[in-house]
């Protein structure tokens, strides 16, 4: 199987320097260099070694470099379907824990949102309790936080439009709220939402979620009813993700990457996104910087 290494850094604060290629190049079996944006991104491949050993060996090579090392397969890289989280992923706040600041409760809901997506605390019985104590929130609230209060993680537009560009399908699939996912895909350009309802009475939440709750398994049987619908085989698919709510929908697509990630997501899925922006997912595809959609 042919495997290659991407490297990928953040050029504002420490650009990916020849220096640093030559570095990684020398812990691998004779390989091209191919930049795919200077002092961005860059790939060495293909090589007949696994993944694995490959990623491992130039990790080491680096030593603690600020530069995200991922060893996949060399083809197949441009996937046709894309599932992406959307709290501390597409954006860069988790928006339960914006809701819970403005009632006050802020630091003790977020405690339990941080156990949560460690993987420490049932999902389902996690957000349960989380949603009970923002009985009584007004929509016209929740609104305002929905507009002000969800700054977009950066390169998140640029991974969506320049997927669709060239033909991929994407859905935003998140175990937050629909509240939130509506407006989060007009404004970054998905094709699709996904998430839990709130239940809503007179104005107010009521503290509870309408069943069925979109959970980590959930998640994993929506990456596999689209790659159905689309007629893809799992291959083809990409899913994206932080929390240990979505371990399983990365192990399950043909590319899952844990974008900046807590520890038990990060020691479950072997490619990670810890350095880069979004557009990091698109170099790991394989994708030039000139052949991003224009944001």
């Amino acid at each position: 199987m042919a495997t290659v290494v991407c490297l990928i850094a953040n050029r504002a604060t420490m650009p990916l320097t020849e220096h640093l290629v030559e570095r990684a190049r020398r812990a691998l079996p004779e390989s091209e260099i191919e930049w795919l944006a200077r002092e961005e991104a860059c790939e060495l491949g293909p090589i007949e070694i696994e993944p694995a050993t490959a990623q491992r060996a130039v990790r080491n090579a680096l030593d603690d470099a600020p530069v995200d090392v991922c060893a996949l397969p060399f083809e197949g890289r441009r996937k046709r379907l894309l599932l992406a989280d959307m709290d501390s992923t597409i954006l860069q706040v988790e928006c339960i824990d914006e809701l819970a600041d403005v009632l006050g409760i802020g630091e003790r809901i977020a405690a339990i949102t941080e156990r949560t997506m460690n993987g420490e605390l049932d999902f389902a019985q996690a957000l349960a309790e989380r949603v009970a104590l923002l009985a009584g929130l007004g929509v016209a609230q929740v609104d305002a936080v929905a507009e002000t209060r969800t700054p977009l993680t950066p390169g998140a537009r640029t991974l969506v439009q320049t997927m669709r560009a060239h033909g991929a399908h994407t859905v935003l699939v998140s175990g937050g709220f629909t509240l939130f996912t509506e407006r989060v895909r007009a404004r970054v350009g998905f094709d699709a939402d996904e998430a839990n309802t709130l239940e809503i009475a007179d104005g107010r939440l009521t503290g509870k979620v309408v069943p069925p709750v979109l959970d980590r398994h959930a998640k994993a049987q929506s990456l596999a009813r689209h790659a159905t619908e689309l007629s893809l085989s799992s291959d083809a698919t990409l899913a994206l993700g932080d929390g240990a709510n979505d371990i399983a929908m990365l192990q399950a697509a043909g590319m899952g990457v844990a974008f900046r990630a807590h520890q038990t997501v990060r020691a479950a899925v072997p490619l990670r996104l810890d350095v880069a922006d979004l557009t990091g997912v698109l170099f790991l595809q394989g994708y030039r910087r000139d052949e991003f959609a224009a944001d």
